[in-house]
């Protein structure tokens, strides 16, 4: 199953250390590096990426829709918000999405909507490991094999369907 990779743009750029400096130089140097990580990353793991913008911080008579690198970037219409395109496109693609906001409203109806849902700066962090040829962290374990424990798993400890199918889209990554 593939992935839709959908990002609050401006959220993920000003929570990242390294963008968030360039945002304040020059809004337009933000977004070119956004896409250009984000192009980098899509090389590695070819998901679906679309990364959405507020459309009154946008290029002048710009479409609201462009492809860039194989990364597609949304500008929200005037009178709408990023965050009220992402929870569309969120509520349509339900669990093929993959949300990316650290906005506490749009993970929320995002996961509501059964998309799985990941904070700004962990998905950076995911995205500088997977550029370094770093391993996730379930991988890890998962390539130490079989430790014999008498810690019983019964019911409680297994996770919901949908945190389970949560965890599997962000392994992914």
């Amino acid at each position: 199953m593939s992935i839709h990779i959908i990002i609050d743009g401006y959220n993920l750029i000003r929570q990242s250390a390294a963008l968030s400096t360039l945002d304040r130089q020059d809004i337009m140097m933000g977004r070119e590096a956004l896409v250009d990580m984000l192009a980098a990353y899509r090389k590695i793991k070819p998901h679906r990426v679309t990364v959405v913008f507020d459309g009154r911080n946008g290029p002048a008579f710009s479409p609201h829709r462009n492809r860039q690198k194989g990364i597609s970037i949304r500008f929200s219409s005037s009178g709408e918000s990023a965050d009220d395109v992402i929870k569309r496109m969120a509520r349509k693609e339900r669990e093929k999405a993959l949300v990316v906001s650290s906005d506490r409203d749009v993970a929320d109806f995002a996961a509501a909507s059964g998309a799985a849902t990941m904070g700004a700066q962990e998905f950076e962090t995911k995205i500088e490991m997977a550029a370094y040829g770093g391993i996730n962290e379930g991988e890890d374990e998962d390539s130490r094999g079989w430790t014999p424990t008498t810690r019983k798993k019964g019911p409680s400890r297994r996770l919901s369907k949908k945190q389970r199918r949560n965890r599997m889209k962000i392994k992914k990554l």
